[in-house]
């Protein structure tokens, strides 16, 4: 535990916590909106919160050769969630684009 210094583990634990936080924030998000692709970002989000969490494991345990693996998973994560969140971002912003065509039809069927 001694590889990082306590404010460097500050930052690492206060970023997997906030990470987790806003997953959580997104899923109620969709929740609200009752739009599916919101749920689809917070698991999206997933990944790199298993990225995270690899990288701060292998430095709890003092960066030990024999979890070596763990980084190969971290990198491995990291990229993986690069792609689901490109996804799950597409489908957001398609999903909204598509919410604002209705919206707009709904207007002017009203008028």
């Amino acid at each position: 535990m001694h590889a990082l210094s306590i404010p460097t583990w500050i930052i690492h634990v206060s970023s997997v916590i906030e990470w987790i936080a806003a997953i959580w924030l997104i899923w109620i998000y969709g929740e609200l909106t009752n739009n599916r692709a919101w749920f689809g970002f917070s698991l999206a989000m997933l990944p790199a919160l298993i990225s995270a969490m690899c990288a701060c494991t292998w430095h709890y345990f003092d960066n030990s050769p024999s979890l070596e693996w763990l980084v190969t998973l971290q990198a491995s994560m990291t990229v993986l969630g690069n792609f689901t969140l490109l996804i799950a971002g597409y489908f957001v912003w398609r999903n909204s684009k598509f919410e604002g065509v209705v919206s707009s039809d709904e207007k002017e069927s009203n008028k």
